[in-house]
């Protein structure tokens, strides 16, 4: 009698809480991605080729690939390209690096954001002693800041040098200010707390977590991880990082990256920033942008230059992934070849002067040099013009 009591008692628990476990259950992608039909989660069909071809409209764009509740439920690409092909990250790299700030606290390598860099850094024991990882990581370090926001980084031999030997400018906290330096120190802080390269961290404590085995970490020639920008893979690899934090960190029964540190990424701590290409508001925190914040929904996203984009909408659990044009080359360390002697600070002559050799015949931009590097046909104009126009699109993807 016993028996039978404990199987009826089963049977009730089990129909009682199967359809919710099913309910709750979260989806992720394995080797490939599950797609889904938009009506099958309550998403217009309508609204999506909006979106997409909103971002068409740029001839720049190379692929978009959208993904809801871990499902791909669309994407497109242009002629020539496909779902294997390669984006740049340029900046969105910054995203992920800052990620590993975030692990290393969860396990104790670093005591807090609030830290100062110059108890993990021994050469900040100077003007620059009061200055936070948190202050690194939203943008209000203080560090010099030249016009060209330290993109001439890019083309040094030794760019973890060229960081360190920035200095301060005005005290910390006073304004925000977008310096790739900033992001470069991310790279020394994690080496010297845990004696890797940043990039070997990115692969361990994140790739390998969340399923991307194909793509390119770019270093400088110094071996140095740019932990600023440089890393190629495909739309739906950067989706996955996307889904990571759509998900508070979690991917499958693992927390990845605590739900405190996604939380606090995901709560704007500078509300408005420069208009550089849009008239937009954005906001910034923790090396993510908010590009929107209003009564239709809320955008974060990682951003690089030339319109590399993960959009997340977290309340809705969507990631919108748009990545620009992009030839890639083999290779994951920069060699400059001769052009490591030209010494130019203004970033706009410098790419005026290599695609100027490229298109006498001087250099093979292909070839003669290993380096991330953007052309014309991936350089964004139309997009940044209905910059406002996508936000929107994405947010009323998740509007009745």
């Amino acid at each position: 009698m016993k028996n039978i009591q404990k199987i009826i008692l089963l049977l009730l628990f089990t129909c009682l809480v199967s359809p919710i476990s099913i309910a709750q259950k979260l989806i992720y992608p394995e080797d490939e991605w599950e797609t889904i039909q938009p009506n099958e989660i309550d998403l217009d069909t309508d609204k999506i080729q909006h979106l997409f071809d909103l971002s068409f409209v740029d001839p720049a764009t190379q692929g978009v690939t959208l993904i809801k509740d871990g499902y791909l439920v669309g994407e497109r690409y242009a002629d020539n390209y496909d779902e294997k092909s390669y984006g740049t990250s340029w900046s969105m790299a910054k995203s992920f690096y800052a990620a590993l700030i975030g692990i290393s606290i969860d396990l104790g390598e670093i005591d807090s954001l609030d830290d100062r860099v110059s108890k993990y850094l021994s050469y900040y024991n100077d003007e620059r002693k009061n200055i936070t990882i948190r202050q690194i990581l939203n943008m209000t370090s203080g560090l010099e800041f030249p016009e060209n926001e330290h993109e001439s980084m890019f083309f040094r031999y030794d760019q973890a040098k060229y960081a360190r030997e920035i200095g301060l400018e005005k005290q910390p906290e006073q304004v925000f200010e977008y310096n790739n330096v900033n992001s470069m120190i991310i790279g020394e802080i994690l080496k010297s707390v845990t004696g890797k390269n940043a990039d070997i961290l990115l692969e361990e404590r994140i790739f390998d977590k969340i399923g991307i085995e194909e793509y390119t970490l770019w270093r400088d020639e110094a071996g140095n991880a740019m932990t600023y920008c440089c890393i190629d893979m495909s739309p739906r690899d950067y989706s996955r990082f996307g889904l990571l934090f759509s998900r508070g960190g979690k991917w499958n029964n693992e927390q990845v990256i605590s739900n405190d540190f996604v939380n606090e990424t995901f709560t704007s701590y500078w509300d408005e920033t420069p208009g550089w290409w849009t008239n937009e508001k954005r906001g910034y925190s923790l090396h993510w942008w908010i590009s929107k914040n209003d009564d239709e929904g809320t955008i974060f996203n990682a951003s690089g230059k030339f319109g590399q984009y993960i959009f997340v909408d977290y309340q809705n659990d969507i990631i919108f992934t748009r990545i620009t044009k992009y030839h890639p080359m083999p290779g994951s360390i920069q060699n400059w070849g001769f052009l490591k002697y030209i010494d130019v600070d203004n970033v706009d002559l410098w790419i005026t002067i290599l695609r100027g050799l490229h298109g006498i015949g001087l250099i093979d931009l292909t070839s003669d040099i290993t380096t991330p590097n953007t052309f014309e046909d991936g350089e964004s104009k139309e997009f940044y013009e209905n910059y406002g126009a996508i936000m929107d699109a994405i947010a009323d993807l998740s509007n009745e």
